[in-house]
């Protein structure tokens, strides 16, 4: 940090109400002992606080805050014999934290500052002893469990929180990211100064203040940048759309790679996938229209649930692959959900993607993405969805129209299946006639559909409501599960 940063900080420290678990003031050193145990109990609460600095800072006078000067001087200061302070401090402290000692001169009174980072993966000791912050007193962290469990449930930080460029100006954060985009999707009024502007994006982890500057983190570069590439933490999880020209891999017509944050560029690959896709012509009773092969609604959330649900923190990329008889959503990572759950269960691995994108309107309410998906695969009359799990990836695949006759008999469970879940999740229950409905089977044709609930009663991913009961006609099915 530059001076006039530094400066600004103190300014900023000052002006808060009063010394807290992240700050504190000093007037002159005391002992090196104590300063240990300082920086532990700052560096624990400022993990509980979700803070990501806590400061302890010498030459300003405690009650007052004004700036007085110290005759301490950090850097130089040796703690036991001719060991400099520094050192001496770092060898005491597990986990060694990157605490960082600043010296300067203040309107000409001597200011030494700590900069400590907040507690990452357990609890700071000093001298095998971890403390915490009670208002203005440190305290031994032994003596409130519930603290030391809070830290350990914040040492966790997730992708998204994570920092993605750091040290940055407010004008660096507005040239970096399209902060309109976020405002427009948000539905609120853009502020008036730079200053409106930083403070909603701090308010949902786009940005966060650290001292007097400012960083972007994953989740804002991964939705609002301008060019992932000025962004190394997620450029490679731009999304890849290519489109081939037979049902294999052997010959690429053309290819897309998305270079901006998914909230700029979503709805754009949402409608050039559309515009890749086949269409069937209908002849209405005046005009010829065009309906797509795939349900629109279906590829839109489709699209979304790649990018919510990809494992951030894997070396893979989102990728959409468009063959002559299919689409293949693949995304980097194993399910946290089981696949078979995947129409009435719902869990996140990125929880602040998947709010911020839903509150921006790119996908459903929670927990119903998933289920139009496969509602509208039903109403279209296509094969059924198939998840796979392959080589710590998960693929949705969505296929193109099949009459009843061209699907094997595993693809017939597999529709059966889903349609009991369907069903299910709508408060309702699968019947023959149901079924029936779902392929477009004549009612003399029943036996068909007969046939294929047999196949999934003994593949036993579909049971009987009522075991008890002797009606096959009036029958009704539902999911392994329920």
């Amino acid at each position: 940090m530059d001076l006039l940063d530094l400066k600004k900080l103190v300014d900023e420290l000052v002006l808060q109400p009063q010394e807290s678990e992240w700050l504190e003031f000093k007037h002159n050193f005391h002992s090196a002992e104590e300063i240990g145990q300082r920086i532990a109990a700052l560096s624990n609460s400022a993990c509980i606080l979700n803070k990501d600095y806590g400061y302890l800072v010498f030459g300003i006078e405690d009650g007052t805050q004004n700036v007085v000067g110290t005759t301490f001087k950090a850097k130089s200061h040796k703690a036991k014999g001719s060991e400099e302070l520094e050192l001496w401090l770092a060898h005491r402290l597990n986990p060694r934290i990157d605490f960082q000692i600043y010296e300067f001169d203040y309107d000409q009174k001597h200011i030494s500052l700590f900069i400590i980072p907040a507690a990452k993966t357990q609890p700071v000791e000093f001298l095998h002893q971890a403390y915490i912050r009670l208002g203005s007193y440190t305290k031994k962290l032994n003596d409130f469990p519930e603290k030391q469990a809070k830290i350990w449930r914040n040492t966790g930080k997730p992708y998204e929180l994570e920092l993605a460029k750091d040290n940055l100006s407010a004008s660096d954060v507005i040239r970096l990211l399209s902060t309109e985009t976020y405002f427009d999707l948000m539905k609120i009024p853009y502020p008036s100064d730079q200053k409106g502007v930083i403070q909603k994006l701090i308010e949902d982890d786009v940005v966060v203040k650290i001292h007097s500057k400012y960083a972007v983190t994953n989740l804002g570069a991964l939705l609002l940048a301008k060019e992932l590439k000025d962004f190394e933490t997620v450029d490679r999880k731009s999304v890849r759309v290519i489109v081939y020209k037979g049902a294999n891999k052997v010959e690429t017509e053309r290819e897309q790679i998305g270079s901006k944050g998914y909230a700029i560029g979503f709805e754009g690959m949402v409608n050039w996938i559309n515009g890749q896709l086949p269409a069937n012509e209908e002849i209405g009773k005046a005009l010829r229209t065009e309906s797509r092969m795939y349900p629109e609604i279906a590829i839109r959330e489709l699209v979304g649930n790649l990018l919510i649900h990809q494992d951030l923190s894997s070396k893979g990329f989102p990728m959409i692959e468009i063959f002559k008889d299919r689409i293949e959503f693949t995304n980097p990572g194993v399910p946290i959900v089981n696949p078979d759950r995947f129409i009435d269960s719902y869990n996140s691995r990125n929880d602040k993607l998947a709010d911020l994108m839903r509150r921006m309107g790119f996908c459903e309410e929670k927990g119903s993405g998933m289920d139009k998906v496969f509602f509208y695969n039903e109403l279209y009359q296509l094969p059924p969805i198939n998840v796979l799990v392959v080589e710590d990836k998960t693929r949705v695949t969505i296929y193109s129209y099949k009459t009843l006759n061209e699907l094997d008999k595993k693809e017939k469970i597999r529709a059966c299946y889903q349609h009991a879940c369907l069903k299910y999740v709508s408060n309702d229950k699968m019947t023959n006639q149901s079924l029936r409905d779902r392929f477009k089977i004549e009612d003399h044709n029943a036996a068909i559909a007969s046939r294929i609930i047999k196949d999934a009663l003994a593949d036993e991913v579909i049971k009987l409501e009522d075991p008890e009961s002797n009606s096959r006609k009036y029958a009704k099915y539902i999911p392994f599960w329920a």
